[in-house]
């Protein structure tokens, strides 16, 4: 036996194991999601298709997510924050990040995915990409004969203010 890629720490049969081979659903949108990832992992493209929500099932391209589930070595999943999604809920909101080395580069993908559960059985809906925030110094402004603020003990100027 062996762990299960998604994180939980329990063995892959007592985890997602069961999901993929549809002997039972996901109880939770946090379930779905660590299936889902398990899915990419062990190269379930079948599964991903089936837990789309039907409604998102028509624009599904199974040859990229092929693509990109084998071309990939998927490497873990963190969960970062949930939104309902509980047993008793219909709706959830499930924020990850996923990191995988794709042609020797290790990436990360951040997400926000909508879960929708219908007839009890939840969906994964649509997801949207988490992009870096921009960042404002805030500090005062370097002057071009002041100290660079990199340490280096020359002036800025002739430092990291060359451009």
């Amino acid at each position: 036996m062996s762990l299960c890629p998604c994180g939980s720490a329990l063995e892959f049969d007592a985890c997602c194991g069961p999901l993929l081979a549809g002997d039972r659903p996901a109880v939770t949108a946090e379930a779905l999601m660590r299936s889902r990832y398990s899915a990419f992992v062990t190269k379930a493209i079948d599964y991903l298709g089936e837990s789309l929500h039907p409604a998102h099932r028509h624009d599904h391209d199974a040859a990229a997510t092929r693509r990109w589930a084998e071309n990939s070595e998927w490497l873990g999943l963190e969960i970062l924050a949930t939104e309902g999604g509980g047993e008793g809920d219909e709706q959830g909101v499930v924020e990850f990040e996923v990191s995988y080395k794709e042609k020797g580069v290790v990436r990360r993908y951040h997400e926000r995915s909508q879960f929708q559960k219908e007839n009890g059985r939840w969906y994964f809906v649509d997801g949207k990409i988490v992009t870096p925030g921009t960042q404002v110094h805030s500090g005062p402004k370097v002057g071009r004969n002041d100290p660079c603020p990199c340490g280096s003990g020359k002036k800025y100027k002739k430092c990291c203010g060359r451009g």
